[in-house]
């Protein structure tokens, strides 16, 4: 059986996303019937020098849908913009991702198998096969 690398990545990615959607309905619910005002879960930070909820969230479409375009681009870094802030835009964006995921043809993302991309973020520049980003890579 030959190697899948669409196989390998996008169900994972819609499992994930599809889990965090749901996680972004139940911290709704939770201000809502705590009278709790959504920033504050919106803003929270698990320890302090984690960055807030809202930057987890965006990360995760970042890193899936972000990857792809990425390597169709030949070279990943980092989306840089301001995560949105309203439970509504969350879920929006994740939303977004998911139905973006769902209309890639496998064929296009098998094809980057061993095509050569770069991670590029300031000065720093790592080179990678598509593989190695996608499964193996880990950023120093």
């Amino acid at each position: 059986m030959a190697f899948s690398l669409y196989d390998a990545t996008i169900p994972s990615y819609q499992q994930i996303l599809s889990a965090i959607g749901g996680l972004l309905g139940k911290a709704e619910a939770y201000c809502d019937e705590r009278k709790l005002a959504a920033e504050e879960l919106i803003q929270a930070r698990l320890a302090p020098d984690m960055l807030p909820f809202a930057y987890q969230v965006k990360s995760t479409a970042v890193h899936s849908l972000g990857a792809i375009e990425g390597l169709r681009k030949g070279v990943f870094s980092p989306d840089m913009t301001p995560p949105p802030q309203t439970f509504p835009a969350l879920k929006a964006k994740i939303a977004d991702t998911l139905a973006a995921l769902e209309a890639i043809d496998a064929a296009e993302i098998n094809a980057f198998l061993g095509r050569d991309m770069r991670f590029a973020f300031g000065e720093r520049q790592l080179n990678f096969t598509a593989e190695n980003f996608w499964l193996k890579s880990k950023l120093r």
